[in-house]
């Protein structure tokens, strides 16, 4: 059985990775030539760790399932991407960006990890800029910075409302430098289906190539899994439709541990659901937060327009009830007090699933200060309105005008309307401080794995970890690793650890094909989502999660007795893709559902019903539940549970308050 060993460097939290980086074993140049490095993924951390690890003189396999890894989810993050810069001379600090993420993620992370993270955030806004990243500036050159949840300073840098996309350019850019010189071979359309492990280490792959359905072997000294995260086991998420578990969920069978799956994560600004012929939902930035107000009518089923509400009958919620951080309280809270108002009767629009977010008071005070500039003394309310707008059009334009393509209204003249939506998953496959599986040789970097985030992911830190582990850590940690596998040559792919992880992933195709049932691969992927949301979503209970077990139980029986995939296995076929990824997905379910049981506590985005304060906030137990939960497959969809116990030496842990 592995061990689970965080690997967590001796020393003071402020030396250890300063001391590790230094004293890590090295890989000279010319063996790094002979050495072959897999990477699936090429989002963020995929593109940013394949790019750095060829600039070093490794040999890098990347694979991604888009047509380009232009296409991979990191390009829809909006908001913006966190750094301890302290630009605006607030009371920014290493420290106080690492205390911000502990607190955030509800005192359920490693203090290394995420110390680590907030010493290297700074490097990544200097390598970004260095690479030409647009980020958005000040009147007089200098970067700019905006506020996120569960901070009181600014230190997310951005570029409109487009941070995702113009971070993994940038991050492409140095991938696509490095493909032609020819130091990366980079596949598209491929899906990795195996992790093939050979005497206990991971050696390679099976990828199924998406456009012919080969199924193709690939060997490695090392594999990263850059995936991303599973939210779209609720079916209904922010993911793109794309995004799955299956790269992380297979090795998980072949012997790496899986962390914290309950932790997910519920943003609170998202396009409520229009109706059920939606697949996924849309976000509106965090940073929206940052210059709007969130509130509710005072009265009950309110019908009257939002413009027809007076100042004095509408309920500030969040300023009310957490009057230090209002608006910019972490998205858990947010979410679960949009929630509360709504189920109290006080949610507005036709589902009454949706509270409002207006930006009207902030686009006058914007308008105000650029009358000043423009000389404009004593400017009435509708010059301030004009003015105000082209600032905020400036900072946000491209989020206002999806919501006015989406939903047909012009949100610069009403409110928008908001509702909690599956966003991130903060669990993922178990890392040590090298961000090595239990497997040894098999890592895995940004939203594929379960570290830095606790119970609850901050805003703008994804595109944070995404790239400090690609960049900045993986390339230095694996040195650890390889420095000792130089004598090992290439694993010849007549491997029998190759033809067993070949035949398997075929038997699993040949079976969905072979079923011949009335559903489709859709069909069960709404039902597990329904299932999820209701019994393991916002809130769990007792009760809820038991019967959600059960549920998905049944559901897997019908599955795979009335699953049907049209087309063959040797063609181009989504469908037969979708259902290696639902079958992945339902497997996961259930584990969620068991890991969200077995935590009697409440933290972070994972919410107990019977574990709340008489205020209805998250209730820890810190006696028992400080540790991270990590799973180990035992065959035939059953798991064994192992603990990291967390230990807290340079914060004191208290009850999370934001008021």
């Amino acid at each position: 059985m592995a061990e689970l060993n965080a690997h967590i460097p001796e020393g003071e939290l402020t030396d250890k990775w300063t001391k590790l980086r230094s004293s890590m074993p090295l890989v000279n140049p010319s063996n790094k030539r002979s050495i072959e490095i897999i990477v699936v993924g090429s989002g963020l951390a995929g593109a940013s760790a394949a790019a750095t690890l060829a600039e070093m003189g490794y040999k890098v396999k990347c694979f991604c399932f888009q047509d380009s890894p232009r296409r991979a989810h990191s390009i829809a993050a909006q908001g913006g991407i966190n750094a301890a810069k302290n630009y605006q001379n607030d009371g920014d600090s290493t420290y106080r960006l690492f205390y911000d993420t502990i607190k955030g993620g509800d005192y359920r992370a490693r203090e290394a990890n995420v110390h680590r993270l907030a010493e290297v955030s700074t490097n990544i806004i200097d390598q970004c800029v260095a690479q030409g990243v647009p980020l958005a500036r000040e009147y007089g050159g200098l970067l700019d910075n905006r506020s996120f949840g569960g901070t009181q300073v600014q230190r997310t840098f951005y570029a409109a409302g487009q941070t995702g996309q113009q971070l993994l350019l940038g991050a492409y850019s140095a991938l696509e430098r490095q493909v032609g010189m020819g130091k990366v071979e980079m596949f598209t359309r491929h899906e990795m289906l195996e992790v093939v492990v050979v005497e206990g280490k991971a050696k390679g792959i099976i990828a199924r190539n998406l456009l012919t359905g080969e199924l193709e072997r690939h060997s490695g000294h090392a594999v990263l899994l850059c995936s991303g995260g599973y939210g779209n086991v609720f079916y209904l998420s922010t993911n793109a439709m794309g995004s799955n578990v299956t790269a992380a969920w297979k090795a998980h069978k072949k012997g790496a541990f899986f962390g914290n799956p309950c932790y997910t994560q519920i943003h609170p600004t998202c396009i409520p659901v229009s109706g059920d012929h939606q697949s996924k939902l849309t976000l509106m930035s965090e940073s929206l937060r940052n210059d709007g107000r969130i509130w509710v009518p005072k009265k009950k089923d309110d019908t009257r327009k939002a413009s027809e509400i007076p100042e004095d009958e509408r309920d500030y919620y969040l300023e009310r009830r957490y009057p230090a951080f209002g608006n910019l309280v972490p998205r858990d809270v947010a979410s679960r007090a949009a929630k509360e108002r709504c189920d109290a009767g006080y949610g507005v629009g036709k589902s009454k699933l949706a509270v409002y977010l207006d930006f009207k008071e902030n686009t006058e005070r914007y308008g105000r200060i650029e009358a000043n500039k423009h000389n404009i003394h004593n400017p009435d309310k509708e010059t301030c309105m004009k003015l105000g707008r082209e600032v905020i059009k400036e900072k946000y334009g491209n989020l206002f005008d999806m919501y006015a393509q989406i939903t047909g209204e012009d949100p610069y003249e009403l409110p928008m309307r908001i509702y909690p939506a599956v966003h991130y998953t903060m669990g993922g496959l178990w890392v040590d401080y090298n961000l090595m599986t239990t497997v040894p040789g098999l890592y895995a970097l940004g939203e594929a794995n379960f570290s830095d985030h606790g119970a609850n992911r901050l805003g703008a830190s994804a595109l944070m970890q995404g790239l400090a582990d690609g960049y900045f850590v993986l390339p230095y940690t694996i040195g650890a690793y390889l420095s000792k596998e130089l004598a090992t040559k290439p694993i010849p792919q007549d491997h029998p650890a190759f033809v067993e992880a070949e035949a398997s992933a075929k038997a699993i195709l040949d079976k969905f094909l072979s079923i011949k049932g009335t559903k489709s691969v859709d069909h069960f992927h709404k039902k597990l989502g329904k299932i999820m949301w209701d019994k393991c979503g916002m809130a769990r209970n007792e009760k809820g999660l038991k019967e959600g077990i059960a549920e998905i139980q049944q559901l897997r029986k019908e599955f795979w007795s009335d699953l049907r995939v049209p087309g063959s296995s040797d063609e181009m076929n989504p469908e037969l893709e979708k259902a290696g990824r639902v079958a992945d997905f339902i497997e996961l379910g259930e584990l969620m559902c068991m890991d969200a049981l077995n935590r009697n506590e409440s933290c972070g985005g994972h919410f107990r019903e019977e574990y709340q304060t008489e205020e209805g906030e998250a209730l820890r137990d810190d006696e028992n539940y400080a540790y991270v939960s990590a799973w180990e497959y035992k065959g035939d969809v059953t798991f064994e549970l192992h603990k990291e116990e967390l230990k807290f030496e340079n914060i004191k842990v208290a009850q999370r308050s934001y008021k």
